[in-house]
């Protein structure tokens, strides 16, 4: 079992700082364009003050403190836009900052002026080592996630820059801290950072990317010149040969070193450094085994480059108390006795013997790992050990070298092949590379000196054998992962330091101690797979040797090699350094042109030195607009511009030679305006813009009920509305004594201007603003504003939105509105009737005769002239002399003559005659061959689950498009479950339900308010369909769904209620609408609309997909057809309901045992529904919801919900062969009865019966040379609804097999036969070839500089 968290034993310093909560800063720095997408993460306790807030933040970004704002930035709840109190003395909790939570700040320009940059020589200096920040730093943007591993003595004070430690971090690519912790730890060793330096690179025999050795030479001149905070790896990693994405894999740093050294011996092959890694690190052992009767011993020597030292013995629930102990133990021998007996070669037989190791040279640089990861075999997880473990920072090793056995004459030197488990005894603590050396070793040599000689030179061995500490690698996290980080003392100054990514810190001895691990408490047995703790993982010792400990080169005794290198590099970071002031220092706005001969308005980026005039920028912009030929250049100039509001904001007269930075308010990384490089003719002369107000202004024409395109007009906040009607008076020749102004200030807010001494700052203009005027002598002006034929123009103009709408194909067009016409003209006597149906939404009395002769003046007033109807001066939406009628009624389309463009209309529209209405039929597959998207529902046609017909006024039949009479037509059954109850939705469309159309006495709900609604025929582009129609509507969008349906019934040709409006979206999905009783105020300027001939959804029903359930077919999904349910229905009647729909539209006779329906869940197929569910009661059901149609072989064996049906498949390893699906029905979750029905269907006895739950998607397909080990097979458990099954529904997929039936052996050939066939079958299913857990990629560095592309190997 694994123990709990809370039974955990938390070190003190855990306990402690968990009782204060922390806070999350990310802090934005918009004060230069290269910062503004970099992100600075601090993660503070919340009794941090303001103030040191802000100290923190000054020494992370590298600013002056007080030269810089800090503001809220654009988090979920920040409104406050005013700068935080830098000098507060408030807490970050009390200023409004919320832990737990990610706090956006933005650092800002203070007062209009940029941060000052930290000189290199100042910075505050924190000697309290209280608080000293030692652990990762966290990473941004993952509040609480358990990679992110925090200090519990975290504290940003000792975040030093590089001027106070002299050191200089390394940037993490990704997931490279242990990569940074490593390199940090061989730069701080002298003797491998001068060998490293006394390498020269032959740039003639290697290329300087792939060459290890020297980007290690320059990343190390790098950290000790450099005066940056931190530097990049990316060079040292390109050089490994390895791309981005291995920065994203984690490594052990053990690991790395490893790897890292071979790669480095393998490049210095035949140099002078070809063995400095061996002269360093290396040591050697050896591993015996002595036999107990006669002496004998037989041994070999192995080379070590580190000691790995376990924590905790294996089985033990007590770890080491310290390194020392650890070693001890190490090298304690154990005795080989009983069945683990030793074959003696001189005693010829098995006895008991001595196996061990015994340290014969200790390296200059020793190594310790400590053993931290490891797998508990009760929970399966790797583990980290975080027990406590001391380490001294002098360790005397002579202890560990035992020379009273050299003194022994029955040592023999051989290698001893005798020993059952040689050199495997102490494999769990033995690194696994040891090669075997038996060369001469410059410490002790057992074969070629004499015993004496031996004794005494292991004896020297032994009294200088005095190791002093000087870096100890730290892993904080898990086994699941975490962070390293290195703290390593400085040989210069005995002074400790934190090396954390880009982060360098001074240390004491304290915080070195804080790294034991585990608490000052009692060693608890177990650590959890997932606990996250900060310890030691690697430790490094220096031999005090005075005679060979080095010190760092200094300057002046730099190979010339390497003082080139520095040259090299100083000048490449002062040039870097150079460019980045320029960026600095560099304006970057937008810049606009109208293009004066191809009058195409142009946009570019400026960049521009704040220090150029405004002359030079001109130049510049003349060039980057690319006007040489087009105008000379002194026809040009820079204004300021607002792009948005296509203002002109002001001119800049006289001052050509002002520098760009304090025309433009600074150097900034956006800004609030832009430029616009204006133009003008030889002959003209530039306009002198003051900071005004531009207006643009819209005349409005009461007779035509047209708004004309807008004319700009500059104004002055400070005049007064009379003012500023002489000003419009001018501009648009109107008279100013009958103008009526209103502004419209925002959507829907239409203000009359009639205070004439008001000044246009009061009215509330602004930048940019737009007016409608009225001028003419009409007694419109003395009715009340709101009630006013402009506020209603005006209204109309300001909600009235431009739709494309597609008609069906073929469609009836006007046969809706000729039967009308026919009906009304055969009966004068019904011709009011007939008036009171089609009028619909108008709801007026007026007489028919009046309604034409006002329909035929305004057509004759439309022939004379254009009507223009814009919106923001899109004369694209004018209104033409073209448009047929502005459409109050369909009943203006009675009169056939009413105009020549009513009968162009009907042409365009297809009026058919009666006598060819027959003709004209279509069966429901031929209206629309589009199943998947929808279909003329079948209820057309017939309904059994209806009561309601739909009639016209005389409850004569109303003959359709298709030659149907409306007592054909029926509606859905309304649901019981909806009756006396009120439906609301929260969202558009896609939601559970729809309103009736219809009023519980059958009646239309028309609208009682007028809404406009005009409509002309369109021409789509090309590719949109042959012969198919559109419409361009004109209509107010705050109209119904259900009025705008009405409007456009004459068009479709059928009742509203029988079409369906769907909405198209950009990327030409299409969703319908159904909710009639909502507005069309979602909607907006050139949407589409597609109308789709079919019954639209009644309250309480929903649109549903069947698609038919093909267990063993390649494609086990296949669409049928749209259905529609409606709640409160049983699933038998909805079956009922399938059954003609099934026979007409798919070819299936069914009957209604023979099939069942069941929940659809992307392609897995689902609970299986039973005949007396009630949908919504017992089935959740919504809109465009989707459901499978299963046709079974037999009599439903389904009959309750406590049932379970699994689909079960047979794997025959013999033949490499899967049986079909075969449906198991069960009556428990029990995985015994689960056994028997398989050794039932199978033949298989029950005992030998082996299953696995099949993974992934439905069929769940996996390549069969996988299945007989991939799958999870015979899980030990009793019951299938818990882990690791989890088979809580029907439709879980089994895979069985007879476990005494032996795998098929193949051959190579066929294998890679099978291979071939598998990958093909898998991939055009859309599965995936393979299933395996995600491996963890090899750590390898590659001497060519790339990864081999050997696909063979893993």
């Amino acid at each position: 079992m694994v123990p709990s968290e809370e039974n955990q034993l938390v070190p003190k310093e855990v306990e402690s700082a968990a009782e204060e909560p922390r806070v999350l800063c990310i802090i934005q720095d918009t004060t230069n364009s290269k910062t503004v997408n970099e992100r600075v993460t601090l993660n503070l306790p919340a009794s941090t003050p303001l103030k040191r807030l802000f100290e923190d933040v000054a020494s992370k970004v590298g600013y002056v403190n007080g030269t810089f704002d800090l503001m809220w930035g654009n988090g979920d709840n920040v409104t406050d836009t005013t700068p935080i109190d830098q000098n507060s003395d408030k807490t970050i909790l009390d200023a409004g900052f919320e832990p737990g939570k990610k706090n956006f700040l933005h650092l800002t320009d203070k007062d209009g002026e940029q941060p000052h940059i930290m000189p290199e020589e100042s910075g505050t200096t924190d000697d309290s080592a209280q608080d000293r920040f030692i652990g990762p730093l966290p990473r941004e943007g993952s509040v609480g996630c358990t990679n992110d591993y925090v200090s519990q003595s975290y504290s940003y004070s000792s975040v030093l820059s590089k001027s106070e430690t002299g050191y200089v971090g390394l940037v993490n690519q990704a997931m490279t801290c242990y990569l940074n912790s490593l390199l940090q730890t061989l730069f701080m060793t002298p003797e491998f950072r001068n060998a490293l330096y006394k390498w020269e690179f032959e740039e003639s025999e290697e290329d300087p990317v792939t060459s290890i050795p020297y980007q290690l030479q320059r990343l190390f001149v790098l950290l000790q010149t450099s005066k940056k905070r931190a530097i990049e790896t990316t060079d040292v990693t390109r050089s490994f040969g390895w791309d981005s994405s291995e920065a994203w894999q984690q490594h052990d740093v053990q690991e790395l070193c490893r790897v890292m050294f071979d790669a480095l011996e393998q490049k210095w092959k035949q140099t002078e450094q070809a063995d400095l890694i061996n002269q360093l690190y290396q040591g050697k052992l050896k591993d015996y085994v002595r036999c107990l009767e006669c002496g004998y011993e037989g041994w070999r020597i192995d080379t070590y480059l580190d000691i790995p030292l376990v924590i905790r013995p294996y089985g033990s629930n007590q770890a080491f108390a310290s390194v020392e102990e650890a070693l001890h133990a190490f090298i304690q021998p154990e005795i080989l006795d009983g069945p683990n007996q030793y074959f003696c070669e001189r005693c010829k037989k098995k006895c008991d013997a001595r196996k061990g190791l015994r340290f014969l040279h200790f390296p200059y640089l020793l190594t310790l790992q400590l053993k931290r990861f490891d797998f508990d075999y009760t929970t399966m997880h790797r583990i980290k050990l975080n027990d406590r473990m001391t380490f001294p920072e002098e360790l005397d090793m002579s202890v560990f070298i035992d020379v009273e056995d050299e003194k022994s004459p029955q040592t023999e030197s051989c290698t001893d092949s005798g020993a059952e488990n040689e050199g495997s005894c102490h494999s769990d603590q033995m690194s696994n590379d040891f090669s075997n050396d038996d060369g001469v070793d410059e410490g002790i040599c057992l074969e070629s000196n004499s015993a004496a000689e031996r004794i005494s030179k292991a004896g020297s061995e032994k009294s200088s054998l005095l190791y002093e500490l000087f870096s100890v690698m730290v892993h904080s996290g898990s086994a699941a992962g975490g962070h390293y980080y290195a703290c390593i003392k400085s040989f210069s100054d005995d002074q400790w330091y934190s090396f954390n990514d880009q982060h360098v810190s001074k240390i004491t001895q304290e915080d070195i101690k804080k790294t034991y691990g585990g608490s000052s408490g009692s060693r608890g047995y177990y650590s959890s797979a997932f606990a996250s703790s900060t310890n030691a993982y690697m430790l490094i010792y220096r031999l005090k040797d005075p005679t060979r400990n080095a010190k760092f080169l200094e300057a002046h005794e730099y190979p010339e090699h390497i003082k080139q290198l520095v040259q090299k590099e100083r000048e490449l970071e002062e040039q870097e350094k150079r460019q980045r002031e320029i960026e600095r220092n560099t304006c970057k706005i937008k810049l606009f042109c109208m293009h004066p001969t191809k009058q195409i308005m142009m946009e570019n980026k400026l960049e521009v030195h704040k220090d150029r005039t405004l002359k030079e920028a001109v130049e510049i912009a003349y060039k980057l607009m690319d006007l040489e030929e087009a105008v000379p250049l002194d026809c040009c100039r820079l204004v300021k511009y607002d792009e948005f509001h296509d203002y002109l904001e002001r001119s800049y007269e006289g001052e050509e030679d002002t520098p760009m930075g304090l025309l433009l308010g600074g150097v900034k990384s956006t800004y609030m305006f832009d430029l616009l490089l204006e133009t003008r003719k030889p002959d003209q002369i530039f306009q002198c813009y003051k900071p005004e107000v531009m207006v643009k202004v819209h005349v409005v024409d009461l007779k035509t009920e047209s708004v004309a395109p807008p004319i700009s007009v500059r104004a002055y906040l400070n005049q007064t509305v009379s003012e500023f009607k002489q000003l419009i008076s001018k501009a648009t020749h109107l008279p100013a004594e009958t103008m009526r102004v209103v502004l419209e200030r925002c959507y829907n807010d239409l203000r009359l201007l009639n205070v004439s001494s008001k000044t246009l700052k009061a009215e509330g203009f602004f930048r940019s603003n737009k007016v409608f005027i009225e001028s003419s002598e009409s007694l419109d002006r003395h009715v009340a504003y709101t009630d006013s034929h402009l506020w209603k123009l005006l209204d109309r103009h300001a909600n009235t939105i431009r739709l494309y709408v597609s008609l069906p194909e073929q469609s009836p067009g006007s046969q809706f509105r000729r039967a009308v016409y026919q009906k009304s003209s055969g009966d004068s006597g019904n011709l009011d009737e007939a008036c009171e149906r089609v009028k619909g939404p108008v709801g007026n009395m007026k007489s028919v005769e009046a309604i034409l002769e006002e329909s035929t003046e305004k057509l004759k007033s439309l022939s004379l002239q254009q009507q223009q109807e814009g919106d923001n001066g899109d004369s694209s939406k004018s209104t033409e002399a073209s448009d047929f009628e502005n459409i109050e009624s369909p009943l203006n389309e009675i009169d056939s003559s009413a105009s020549a463009e009513n009968r162009e209309l009907e042409n365009q529209i297809q009026i058919s005659d009666p006598e060819n209405l027959q003709s004209e039929e279509r069966s429901d597959s031929d209206v629309n061959n589009d199943r998947s998207t929808s279909s003329v529902d079948s209820d057309i046609l017939s309904s059994s689950h209806s009561s309601d017909t739909l009639c016209n006024v005389d409850n004569a039949p109303l003959p359709l498009a298709n030659g149907l009479d409306s007592h054909s037509i029926t509606s859905s059954r309304r649901s019981k479950a909806n009756q006396g109850k009120k439906e609301t939705w929260d969202t558009a469309e896609e939601d559970s339900g729809t309103d009736s159309e219809y009023d519980e006495s059958g009646k239309s709900r028309g609208e009682a308010q007028y809404m406009y609604f005009k409509s002309e025929p369109y021409t789509a582009d090309e590719g949109s369909g042959e012969g198919q129609k559109w419409l361009m509507v004109h209509v107010d969008k705050r109209i119904t769904l259900s009025a705008f349906k009405q409007h456009l019934e004459p068009f479709v040709g059928v009742p509203s209620s029988h079409f369906k409006v769907f909405r198209v979206y950009a990327s030409n999905q299409e969703f319908e609408s159904v909710r009639l009783n909502e507005t069309l105020s979602s909607f907006s300027d050139d949407n589409k609309i597609t109308i789709r001939l079919g019954r639209a959804l009644k309250k309480g029903e929903y649109r549903v997909k069947v698609y038919q359930l093909l267990v063993n077919e390649p494609e086990p999904c296949k669409f049928l057809l749209d259905a529609v349910f409606a709640k409160g229905m049983t699933v038998r009647q909805s079956k009922e309901e399938l059954l003609p729909q099934l026979r007409e539209q798919c070819g299936l006779d069914l009957t209604i045992d023979r099939f069942r329906l069941r929940k659809k869940t992307w392609k897995n197929p689902g609970t299986v529904f039973l005949d007396y569910h009630i949908y919504e009661e017992d089935i959740n059901i919504s809109s465009n919801w989707e459901v499978f149609l299963e046709i079974l072989d037999g009599v439903e064996k389904m009959k309750s919900m406590s049932q379970l049906a699994v689909l079960s498949r047979r794997w025959r390893p013999s033949e490499m062969k899967l049986d079909s699906f075969q449906e198991v029905v069960l009556e428990s979750s029990s995985v015994e009865e689960l056994k028997e029905k398989l050794s039932e269907i199978s033949g298989i006895p029950l005992e030998n019966i082996e299953f696995a739950k099949g993974r992934g998607t439905f069929p769940c397909d996996i390549s069969i040379l996988e299945i007989h080990q991939d799958l999870d097979w015979n899980p030990k458990v009793s019951t299938l609804n818990v882990w690791p099954l989890y088979i809580c529904d029907d439709g879980a997929v089994i895979f069985y097999r007879d476990k005494t039936e032996e795998l098929m052996e193949l051959t190579d050939e066929q294998r890679n036969e099978l291979m071939k066939k598998e990958s093909s079958r898998l991939q055009k299913t859309g599965h995936r070839v393979t299933y395996s857990p995600r491996k963890e990629k090899a750590l390898k560095i590659y001497l060519d500089g790339a990864p081999n592309k050997d696909l063979t190997q893993d």
